[in-house]
């Protein structure tokens, strides 16, 4: 049997941050909020001086996104009550949103604390929240250890963002 090769080459940039690389730079939420670039060059979806959405740059599906606060912080027990508020009802406008935008069977949402429970970026908080159908398996997941993603980033930012509230 040879050994097959499925070209990704988008994926040198997660393995670079996975190898400490990408930790000299600061907390990459914290760069994105921070950015002067179109939010479409960044990906955010919305943000107040509170909390903010953002895609998922290595999504596990397409319309992965992710909800969080503004304040750099690390632990679920360190948000404030006005950030939880804030973010749960954030939250619930992403839901809608993924919905609307997708008409999925269900939807995935969750946080990963700490990098022993799968958190890529275990220094802010964050919560993902994802969309999912019925059969989204295939062969490619179970046997090569790869996704599909049969959406860009871009078309996804353009999906949701005509759904999105832009109050």
């Amino acid at each position: 049997m040879t050994l097959e090769r499925l070209w990704a080459g988008w994926r040198s940039d997660y393995v670079g941050s996975a190898s400490g690389a990408e930790a000299d730079r600061g907390c990459v939420f914290c760069r994105i909020l921070a950015s002067e670039e179109p939010p479409e060059q960044t990906y955010l979806l919305w943000r107040d001086d509170t909390c903010a959405a953002v895609l998922n740059a290595f999504p596990y599906t397409s319309g992965h996104l992710m909800v969080l606060p503004v304040r750099h912080v690390a632990e679920l027990e360190d948000v404030r009550a006005d950030e939880a508020s804030a973010l749960w009802g954030l939250l619930a406008v992403a839901v809608r949103a993924l919905k609307t935008a997708y008409s999925p069977d269900g939807l995935n949402v969750g946080a990963n604390l700490g990098r022993a429970a799968g958190a890529g970026v275990p220094g802010h908080f964050h919560v993902h929240c994802l969309p999912r159908w019925e059969g989204d398996t295939n062969f490619m997941t179970s046997l090569a250890e790869a996704r599909v993603l049969p959406e860009s980033l871009p078309a996804t930012y353009a999906r949701l963002g005509k759904v999105w509230p832009r109050s």
